[in-house]
C-alpha cells in the first residue's frame, strides 16, 4: 500500500522533472494548461498566462501523483517502497495514460488545438519522464 503523502511528494518531484525538460528542451511556447487559462478564466492569449499555466501544470501533476497512489493501491498494484522495477513499470504505464489522455482529450476536445507531430512527439516524451520519475519516487521515498 502506497500512502497518499508519498504520492503527493512524488508527484511534486515528477512534475518538476518533467517541467525541466520542458523548459530545456522546449520551443518556450505556453503550455497547454496557459492555454486552457486562457480560455475559460482569462481575456487575453495564453503567453499571458504563463505563471498561472505552469502553476495549474503543477497542481495536475501533484494530483496525478496522488490519483496513481489510490489508484495503485486500489487495484493491487506491485508498487511502493523497494519495488523499484514495478513501480516505474506502472508508472510509465500511467504516464503513457495521461499523454494519450492530454492529446485526445485536453489538447483536442477542451481546447480545440490540433498540434502538430513534433509538439505531440515532444508532450508525449515529457509525460514518460513524468511517468518514470513518478514511479521511481513511489517506490523509493520513505514516508
Amino acid at each position: 500500500m502506497v500512502s497518499i503523502l508519498t504520492g503527493l511528494i512524488a508527484g511534486l518531484i515528477a512534475t518538476v522533472f518533467m517541467t525541466m525538460f520542458m523548459m530545456a528542451m522546449g520551443d518556450d511556447s505556453p503550455p497547454p494548461t496557459a492555454a486552457l487559462w486562457a480560455k475559460y478564466v482569462g481575456n487575453k492569449g495564453p503567453d499571458a498566462y504563463m505563471k498561472q499555466g505552469m502553476l495549474l501544470h503543477m497542481l495536475y501533476g501533484v494530483g496525478a501523483g496522488v490519483a496513481f497512489t489510490v489508484g495503485a493501491t486500489a487495484l493491487a498494484l506491485d508498487v511502493g517502497a523497494g519495488v523499484l522495477v514495478g513501480s516505474v513499470l506502472w508508472g510509465l504505464a500511467f504516464g503513457l495514460v495521461l499523454m494519450i489522455g492530454g492529446m485526445m482529450f485536453w489538447m483536442r476536445v477542451v481546447l480545440a488545438m490540433e498540434p502538430d507531430p513534433k509538439t505531440m512527439g515532444t508532450f508525449g516524451f515529457f509525460h514518460i519522464v513524468y511517468g518514470v520519475v513518478l514511479g521511481a519516487g513511489i517506490a523509493l521515498l520513505p514516508v
